[in-house]
């Protein structure tokens, strides 16, 4: 085995691994304003359909007042919500200007 094949073997699946969209989820997203991609993006165990349902439970019912209100969104367990409340921020969604 050459040093080449050996740093392929080694290197590659850690790059993957630390640059993969997984490995990048987990930073702060304000659940009442973001679109679906941040979500999905920002959050761990959310992926592009269930980061869908969440702007859609919120368009229909209005801001999330308080974390534990994502588990009414359909998808979206206790343990989704314990795994991101570090990054889940609660701010009033901005008014739409007139």
């Amino acid at each position: 085995m050459n040093i080449k094949s050996l740093s392929t073997r080694v290197f590659a699946p850690l790059f993957f691994t630390l640059f993969s969209s997984t490995a990048m989820a987990g930073y702060p997203v304000n659940i009442n304003s973001a679109d679906a991609v941040e979500l999905a993006d920002a959050l761990d165990g959310i992926g592009q359909s269930k980061a869908e349902a969440i702007v859609a439970y919120r368009d229909a019912n209005g801001p999330f007042n308080s974390v534990e209100a994502l588990t009414a969104v359909r998808g979206i367990g206790v343990a989704t919500v314990e795994k991101n409340v570090e990054y889940i921020l609660l701010e009033p969604a901005k008014p739409m200007s007139e």
